[in-house]
């Protein structure tokens, strides 16, 4: 992989900004070369290959959350494209019109 992007462990499947990339910056990944089409913030991921509506985005190789729609290989993975995979809180249940005992 090239700068400024960092793969933090071998099985993840998003790499990590090291500084701002700027837009059009050649990022070369395992399916080959790609331009970034938008910039990318210090610390903030792209798809190091494509990522399947539903699949886990795996960080440090560890799941960090799961993909909303299909992210191609060097697309940003932000809150746009993830949800957390968490488990619901109290306050999550209480947000979806439950209440604490888990009942509507």
């Amino acid at each position: 992989m090239t700068a400024p992007f960092l793969l933090l462990h071998p099985n993840d499947n998003v790499l990590v900004a090291r500084t701002l990339a700027p837009e059009g910056t050649k990022v070369e990944l395992a399916s080959g070369a790609i331009k970034l089409a938008g910039a990318i913030p210090l610390a903030h991921k792209i798809a190091c290959r494509d990522i399947a509506v539903g699949e886990r985005i795996l960080k440090y190789g560890m799941p960090i959350g799961i993909a909303t729609e299909d992210i191609p290989a060097g697309s940003h993975v932000h809150i746009h494209n993830i949800r957390s995979a968490y488990t619901p809180t109290y306050a999550l249940d209480d947000a979806n019109g439950l209440s604490e005992g888990g009942t509507q």
